[in-house]
């Protein structure tokens, strides 16, 4: 199982790679953001990616939300010596999985990777029913009573926000984040993008399940479910 380590401390780096060797990880490096985002490029080529924050050039909270940006799931586990509230939420807002503080002991570290790990095989291999509507989280599959739909990458990360926030409603701005990575892109994109999903997943006889909660956002939910605050 490949790790990318991103750390510029090389005493630091070497100890982290040897010690997750140990633990038959197969571990590759990178000493700056840049260097960074050009080996994470290809999705799926490392299973976790192991961020610190303080980075020459682009700092690890600009790597994560470049990595994010290109809508790349890997989980990212943030390094960081700045142990504020503020910062920690800084890092899981720039789309970290999780926050360990420096120093840590190692124990912690692999701990927190066999987690982050553990969620991510969880995550890919389960499969979201609502209704008759059927996601397939790993193959990125789609079915509504049977009937296999084919979705454009967007369409299909927005039903896949809906759909894991079953009866919640999401704001525009949300959605834009967590779909498009980004709340500045144009204001009826999500819009645009509901109604070309809607055609696909609710047309015909079948029960609607994209609702429109007026002057907020949108919500996905089973027939006759209520809507959660």
């Amino acid at each position: 199982m490949r790790i990318l380590l991103v750390e510029d401390d090389t005493v630091v780096a070497e100890q982290i790679q040897a010690a997750l060797q140990q633990e038959h990880f197969s571990v590759d490096r990178a000493a700056d953001g840049e260097s960074a985002l050009e080996q994470a490029r290809d999705q799926g080529s490392y299973a976790l990616i192991l961020l610190d924050v303080t980075l020459p050039g682009r700092d690890g909270l600009g790597v994560c939300e470049v990595i994010r940006a290109r809508r790349d799931p890997v989980p990212i586990l943030m390094l960081t010596p700045r142990d504020r509230v503020e910062d920690r939420v800084r890092g899981l807002e720039s789309g970290a999985d999780d926050i360990l503080p420096k120093p840590f002991d190692f124990k912690e570290l692999l701990a927190r990777i066999r987690a982050l790990l553990r969620r991510d095989r969880i995550h890919k291999s389960r499969v979201i029913r609502i209704a008759d509507l059927e996601i397939e989280t790993l193959a990125r599959r789609v079915r509504r009573a049977s009937r296999e739909i084919s979705l454009t990458p967007h369409e299909y990360a927005l039903l896949e926000a809906l759909a894991t926030h079953e009866g919640r409603t999401l704001t525009r701005e949300i959605i834009l984040e967590r779909v498009w990575g980004s709340d500045d892109t144009y204001s009826n994109t999500v819009d645009v993008h509901i109604a070309s999903l809607r055609k696909k997943i609710d047309t015909g006889p079948a029960a609607k399940l994209i609702h429109t909660v007026h002057g907020i956002g949108y919500v996905l939910r089973a027939p006759d479910a209520e809507a959660k605050p």
